[in-house]
């Protein structure tokens, strides 16, 4: 039946679409009223056909099977950390993302953890070598998928400082993967650039420049440099652009990957992008880490955490936790987001973009290497003044009304009130500190226009 019907059809070409595009617009010019640009500079055409393609898609270099769902836990006390990882296998998580500010005791937050089943990621602001190490040969026997993501050139571009100092930093590293040479150690911490609002080309050709950071010091101290890598980054709310840029993630650093002869692929943990998150009418935050996790999804994330929608004003809650679990259980078993590991592929526009966002990330990231590579452009303030200019651009387009905050810039209910509601203080802190280099600064776009209708708030 199916057959007899596809035959009632017949080929239609890309140039016969925009023919009949034109004939209705009846006069219009077809680039100024369908053709949009977007702010990474990419022409956003009406229709893509496969016409537009020079040669047939390549499949995407280590795009997972399948993705984990993923909870995060702060470990402030090391009893209370374990307690909510173990509650949060029990109701669904399949990976742990632990995040600490300071040394913990190891054996109490992993009592009784399942390591054969549940993959860990870390995220530390610290780096302590005897305790590095200590964690290291704790988990060494344990059977487990563990994603260390030792990150200290992430630490200089967020904070303006080593750990330590860049030899010292160095040195640890170097200790640990020549003790742990089989260990996932590295990690590349893209999130910071999202959040502070570059642009995905910038995201891309930072996250490949900053791994390469890693990849060129390894190889020219005769290290080992065939360690894996593994990328957390954010996902923002342009549905299809978030789709292509993991793709083009996967991609690019394929490239780089086979320059330095070691590993070509690499682990992505996603979570959505705090820049657009809202403090009034909070609940929508539910609808934007819905469809950025959904981004996450169908662009190949490994592993997916989402974001609690109240996590900007109130201290870490059962609720908020679960909120944002389940959001990603019903994805998986309700929405059937599970059942193909590629679902990307073969879509014309998500194809067009993973190449155009991958070719122009290649174009950046050659010139900062030109220039003398990540760090160089980091301590001249070139990477920052970027991602500055960038967020103005788009700060510019939420102020105007042109970029909508739904409940925030628009439809905005007057009479919602938030001054007696916060636990956190959820607009940007800064601490006169002394720094090497001026540091990277996440902010949301929301930020001036809350604290703007806090004040007014009777």
């Amino acid at each position: 039946m199916s057959e007899f019907l596809f035959k009632e059809f017949h080929p239609v070409s890309s140039k016969e679409w925009k023919q009949q595009i034109q004939y209705d617009l009846k006069g219009a010019d077809y680039n100024d009223t369908l053709v949009w640009k977007s702010l990474e500079g990419i022409d956003v055409k009406p229709f893509y056909h496969l016409d537009n393609f020079e040669s047939e898609f390549q499949p995407i270099p280590g795009q997972p099977l399948s993705w984990d769902i993923t909870q995060d836990i702060f470990i402030h006390d090391e009893q209370i950390a374990n307690k909510i990882a173990l509650n949060a296998i029990e109701r669904g998580a399949e990976a742990i993302l632990f995040s600490a500010a300071k040394k913990f005791i190891i054996p109490t937050v992993f009592k009784n953890f399942p390591f054969q089943t549940i993959p860990v990621y870390f995220d530390f602001r610290f780096l302590e070598r005897n305790f590095v190490i200590e964690l290291l040969e704790f988990l060494s026997d344990k059977n487990a998928s563990i994603h260390y993501c030792l990150d200290i050139v992430g630490n200089i571009a967020r904070n303006g400082n080593w750990f330590s100092n860049q030899k010292d930093d160095h040195e640890i590293i170097d200790e640990v993967l020549s003790k742990f040479p089989l260990a996932n150690i590295l990690g590349v911490d893209v999130r910071l650039y999202q959040n502070a609002g570059a642009n995905i080309v910038q995201q891309l050709a930072y996250a490949l420049a900053h791994a390469n950071e890693y990849l060129n010091y390894f190889s020219k101290e005769g290290g080992n440099s065939s360690v894996p890598i593994t990328f957390k980054i954010a996902i923002g709310s342009n549905y299809f652009f978030e789709i292509a840029k993991i793709r083009a993630l996967r991609k690019v650093y394929n490239l780089l990957a086979k320059e330095y002869n070691v590993k070509t692929t690499c682990t992505i943990l996603a979570l959505p992008s705090k820049r657009n998150k809202t403090l009034y009418d909070y609940n929508i935050n539910l609808l934007r880490t819905t469809t950025e996790c959904m981004s996450a999804v169908l662009g190949g994330a490994d592993a997916i955490c989402n974001l609690p929608y109240d996590g900007l004003y109130h201290k870490s809650n059962e609720f908020g936790e679960r909120i944002a679990r389940n959001q990603l259980l019903i994805l998986k078993n309700e929405s059937y987001f599970n059942e193909v590991s590629n679902p990307s592929d073969g879509a014309y526009y998500i194809e067009s973009l993973t190449e155009e966002l991958a070719k122009k990330a290649l174009e950046l990231f050659k010139e900062i290497e030109k220039a003398g590579g990540f760090l160089s452009k980091l301590k001249d303030g070139i990477v920052q003044r970027k991602i500055s200019e960038s967020a103005q651009k788009e700060q510019q387009l939420f102020d105007s009304g042109a970029l909508k905050l739904l409940g925030t810039n628009y439809h905005v209910n007057p009479e919602d009130r938030m001054k007696h509601d916060l636990e956190l203080f959820p607009f940007l802190k800064r601490n006169p500190i002394k720094t090497l280099l001026p540091p990277i600064i996440e902010r949301r776009l929301a930020e001036k226009s809350e604290q703007d209708r806090l004040e007014k708030e009777v």
